[in-house]
């Protein structure tokens, strides 16, 4: 008798399975750090962008009440002494600027917009301060690096996680909330002057440049991510070491060594002022996570006027990519690879006692 033998492809319960790739682990760790951390890198710039319109329609409130107020018996209103206008009639003084007026009233709108847009930003460094300095101590402090020490994560991918998530994830949610921030102050003032019976097109959006303003604020990421690294790398070194109060050892180490080193006077020994030490090694070490702190070594081309158009030279993105041609940046890049690496170390012999 012939037996039929039906055969079928069936995958064996215990085939192999594919190590997920190194990138993988990697994504899987920054979405951890923005859940984890999602109120301080997403909503806090957002609440700070919201607050500063919040306030912009505050004081334009006020000027508006004010500017009622300063209408003649006449209904007539003097702006210095070259225009005398009816009422808030906004079009009738834009017919009369010149391509000088129009400049100057482009540089005084890129300055409002820089300050409107700054909120995000303060908050950043904020937020990127405190994230670093408990990245590492907080979870030794819940025992829940217990946990993490479970999982196949190495301490260098978690420590580079937790890196990237200062220097790039928060940095970008940050200037895009700058962005979305800026372009609301502009929609803001343009209803004013649309109120006024003004073009916001000819006195707003043309004199103002939010489209270049927006795009050197995005091509600053890079730069504050390598400016930031000093900070980042000795916040996270605290962190990772300090078994109780990482916030006193993370201050008081640096301007207990500023102290030491100006009671001593001992930077005369490399013919410097004191001054440099602080400057150079104790700022570096606190504030590099503010954004635009690396103005200070920036080559400024045509800083040399005053007044609202100097914001055009600090935010030409010649000047602040000019930072990446400084030694003071690459010399603190390299101590801040030191101390991350240093961090990586401190997370094993901490845990493993």
């Amino acid at each position: 008798m012939n037996a039929v033998v039906e055969t079928t492809n069936v995958d064996s319960p215990h085939a192999p399975v594919a190590a997920p790739h190194a990138t993988h682990k990697f994504k899987l760790l920054l979405k951890r750090e923005f859940w984890e951390h999602k109120g301080g890198f997403f909503w806090a710039p957002l609440i700070a962008g919201g607050i500063s319109l919040l306030l912009t329609v505050m004081v334009i409130i006020v000027g508006e009440v004010a500017a009622r107020r300063a209408v003649g018996d006449d209904g007539l209103v003097t702006i210095d002494k070259d225009y005398v206008v009816n009422g808030l009639d906004l079009g009738a003084i834009g017919s009369r600027m010149d391509a000088e007026h129009l400049r100057q009233l482009g540089n005084g709108l890129d300055l409002s917009m820089l300050m409107a847009s700054s909120w995000p930003f303060i908050v950043l460094a904020f937020v990127v301060f405190f994230y670093c300095l408990g990245a590492l101590y907080d979870e030794r402090k819940d025992r829940s690096v217990l946990f993490w020490k479970s999982l196949p994560l190495s301490d260098r991918d978690t420590v580079l996680s937790k890196v990237a998530s200062a220097t790039l994830v928060a940095p970008v949610i940050a200037t895009v909330a700058a962005v979305a921030t800026m372009l609301g102050f502009l929609v803001v003032v343009s209803l004013v002057v649309m109120l006024h019976g003004g073009n916001p097109m000819t006195l707003v959006w043309g004199p103002g440049s939010p489209l270049k303003m927006a795009a050197v604020l995005l091509a600053s990421i890079p730069v504050y991510a390598l400016w930031a690294l000093p900070t980042v790398g000795w916040l996270l070194l605290c962190s990772a070491w300090a078994r109780s109060k990482p916030f006193l050892w993370a201050i008081m180490i640096p301007v207990f060594a500023g102290i030491f080193v100006t009671w001593f006077d001992l930077m005369q020994v490399f013919n410097l002022e004191t001054v440099w030490f602080w400057k150079n090694v104790v700022a570096r070490m606190l504030f590099s996570v503010v954004p635009g702190t690396w103005m200070d070594v920036a080559h400024l081309e045509g800083a040399d006027f005053e007044g609202p158009g100097q914001i055009t030279a600090l935010l030409a993105l010649k000047s602040t990519y000019s930072v990446l041609l400084t030694p003071a940046l690459w010399i603190g890049v390299a101590a801040g690879a030191a101390m991350i690496f240093a961090s990586i170390r401190l997370r094993r012999w901490r845990d493993e006692g």
